[in-house]
């Protein structure tokens, strides 16, 4: 069933625009920073002399660390809060690709590498857990308007790594000039997320509720800001989605610049293009994504997305020539773009409390993903060659079609003073 909005009546509060627009900043900081690094893993392999099996295992460094991270965010925010995380790993991310620019050797680039790690992983999921909270405060869906944005930034620095290989600037200048004003950026919209006591509550009771239903429902709530009482089942088919989704987002932000140099031969300014592609389509399908979904509901959307992703991955699979190799990474972007702001969105219904565990769970199989994605599509290309690698996403992203009822919003349940009602 659709989602239908819940607002209350009135237009947003100026609190909530501020830490909306607050929010937007920190996607599109993030946004920035990965396609900032992730579009210069060719780059980056030849500046080292790499193997692909030494640039798999770098590769998968930077997922290991960052489910790390974000378990260290999700415990942290129970406690202070997602602005206070934010406020100190996106600064930390943003330094952490200058630093790999600036490796003269490989243990250098596996330490700057280990460091946007841990600021990867943290800001995932705090950013994540303010755009719920946000959500959550408007009454209606907004989060995949934020991942637009993110995907916007990564368009952006794509084109950057496309224009700096063009005027043939160093990978230091080239992701200083990026990521020092955006770690600017981060600061300054930290002032204006949601703090703690505005982020850890439950969302406001539906229209006609009785004070009895009201008060069953704030002790439920109040048993719900445990982590215990967050449920595993119900969020499994969304950890699952994730998953595949970043097995296959994963083989395009990894292995795509290498793809298109060394299966269909692009020349340096075009290689970054593919990453460009895929992101841009990303962009356009997530403008109108929260409309859509409240028109048709999260599920038919995840279930659409999974269809077009397979097709997607079927082009790059066949395609002989660099357009059609673009082609194919743009129709990926579009069926992938829908299913991590969807999972994140029915991870905070299943945490009325707002304490971010369920947020924190789903983001961990976001590495889940990548650690699988770079090394089973580098293990292929290795045995096989990158055309045959990128048949494993394909296969995983039509699973995703599989896991699309998961998304479905589920009716509450009438509570009782004296149920535990778990998520």
């Amino acid at each position: 069933m659709p989602i239908e909005d819940t607002a209350r009546g009135t237009a947003p509060a100026p609190r909530d625009r501020q830490a909306r627009l607050a929010t937007f900043a920190v996607f599109f900081v993030q946004g920035l920073t990965f396609a900032t690094l992730l579009t210069q893993v060719a780059a980056l392999q030849k500046k080292h002399g790499l193997t692909d099996g030494e640039l798999t295992i770098l590769l998968l460094v930077v997922p290991v660390i960052a489910g790390a991270g974000s378990a260290l965010a999700g415990a942290a925010a129970s406690r202070w809060g997602s602005r206070l995380i934010l406020r100190v790993v996106q600064p930390i991310a943003c330094a952490a690709v200058v630093l790999a620019g600036l490796a003269t050797n490989v243990p250098m680039l596996v330490a700057a590498n280990i460091l946007f790690g841990l600021g990867l992983g943290g800001v995932d999921a705090g950013m994540n857990m303010q755009g719920v909270a946000v959500e959550r405060e408007y009454g209606r869906a907004v989060l995949t308007g934020f991942h637009a944005l993110w995907s916007v930034a990564a368009v952006i620095g794509s084109a950057w790594a496309s224009a700096a290989a063009t005027l043939d600037l160093g990978l230091p200048v080239t992701f200083a000039i990026a990521l020092v004003p955006a770690a600017a950026v981060s600061i300054l919209a930290s002032l204006w997320l949601y703090r703690p006591e505005e982020e850890h509550r439950a969302a406001p009771a539906p229209a006609g509720t009785t004070g009895e239903t009201t008060a069953d429902t704030t002790a439920e709530t109040a048993g719900a800001a445990k982590p215990a009482g967050v449920a595993w089942r119900p969020i499994i088919p969304l950890c699952l989605a994730m998953a595949f989704l970043y097995v296959g987002d994963s083989s395009v932000s990894n292995f795509g610049t290498v793809f298109m140099d060394k299966v269909v031969h692009a020349s340096a300014t075009v290689i970054p293009l593919a990453l460009g592609a895929y992101q841009l389509t990303t962009f356009l399908v997530r403008v109108g994504g929260d409309f859509a979904v409240r028109r048709w509901g999260p599920a038919a959307i995840v279930r659409a997305g999974g269809s077009v992703a397979t097709l997607g991955f079927v082009a790059i699979v066949a395609a002989p020539t660099v357009p059609l190799a673009i082609a194919g990474f743009a129709l990926t972007g579009i069926g992938l773009s829908v299913v991590a702001p969807q999972s994140f969105s029915a991870a905070g219904r299943l945490d009325p409390a707002g304490t971010g565990v369920a947020i924190a769970r789903v983001n961990m199989f976001n590495y889940v993903g990548f650690i699988v994605g770079a090394a089973l599509v580098g293990g292929l290309a290795d045995a096989s060659g990158f055309r045959v690698a990128f048949g494993a996403p394909l296969v995983l992203a039509a699973a995703i079609i599989l896991l699309a009822r998961g998304f479905q919003p589920r009716r509450a349940e009438p509570a009782t003073a004296t149920t535990v009602v778990t998520p």
